[in-house]
């Protein structure tokens, strides 16, 4: 049996076009999130107490290769990386990830993910993973007890309540980025993870093309108005448009600003918009 630890480069330092909305990503700020950090902190921890191998599994375009190669330094066995488009939903990324997995033969007892990644921040992988998987889950932990038996964890419930659970194995878990802290790679390992190599396995499937953004004044939701009770269908016209019906006549005001304010506020009350 084998301890999985899944790892997602991102863009720590990510930045927005304020026009268009596109991010634009850096590969000197990029890396693994502090909760991945932790799961794979806990991915060692296990693999030590059990004496099972620990594997580095990523999605992603070349690039992801250096938080594998990160997680090699640290201490992992080996590390896979699914060819996987950076756009993918999070089902797709779980079943690339389990096929990678598949595909070297690795049967993992227990999968370690952080609770969310800082691109999309869902936190959906770990969920279609276990379902991927077959095996049960254990989201959103904050701390979990390390020996060869059941896993004993905790996470965070609401008003500053903890709850302890005990998940049978196998199992995907999530930790926060705060459960746990990486350890800092030796030199040795260092080198030893630069000069390793990483398993590319091919699952990527092209999916539809995602068009550009379209940007449009925000309109906002139509107001519903009950039906004329009117008899008659000239009767319901007359209603629905409005002829038979007393008009203000158009003003023109000069006020000051704040006058004004209050001015517009009044008539969109009486119009129905408050």
């Amino acid at each position: 049996m084998t301890v999985v630890a899944c790892l997602k480069w991102v863009d720590r330092r990510a930045g927005a076009d304020p026009l268009t909305g596109e991010v634009r990503t850096d590969p000197r700020t990029s890396g693994a999130s502090a909760a991945d950090d932790a799961a794979l902190e806990w991915a060692l921890r296990f693999g030590e107490a059990r004496g099972e191998p620990v594997v580095a599994v990523t999605a992603g375009a070349a690039a992801a290769d250096a938080v594998l190669h990160g997680a090699l330094a640290a201490g992992a066995a080996s590390a896979v990386r699914a060819e996987l488009a950076p756009d993918r939903p999070s089902a797709e990324v779980a079943t690339a990830l389990v096929a990678a997995l598949r595909a070297v033969d690795v049967a993992p007892s227990l999968v370690l993910c952080g609770v969310w990644s800082l691109d999309r921040g869902s936190g959906s992988v770990p969920a279609f993973l276990a379902a991927e998987l077959g095996c049960a889950q254990a989201l959103g932990l904050v701390t979990l007890e390390v020996d060869d038996g059941p896993i004993l964890a905790e996470r965070r419930l609401d008003r500053g309540w903890r709850e302890r659970v005990r998940v049978p194995q196998p199992a995907v878990c999530s930790v926060e980025a705060a459960s746990a802290r990486l350890r800092r790679a030796s030199l040795p390992g260092v080198l030893r993870g630069a000069a390793s190599a990483v398993t590319v396995v091919r699952t990527d499937r092209p999916g539809p093309p995602l068009g550009p953004a379209v940007l449009r004044p925000y309109r906002p939701r139509a107001r519903e108005l009950p039906a004329p009770a009117a008899a008659t269908a000239r009767e319901r016209i007359l209603a629905l448009t409005g002829v038979l019906t007393d008009r203000d006549p158009p003003q023109t005001l000069v006020l000051d600003p704040p006058a004004a304010a209050d001015a517009l506020l009044a008539k969109l009350e009486v119009w129905g918009y408050r």
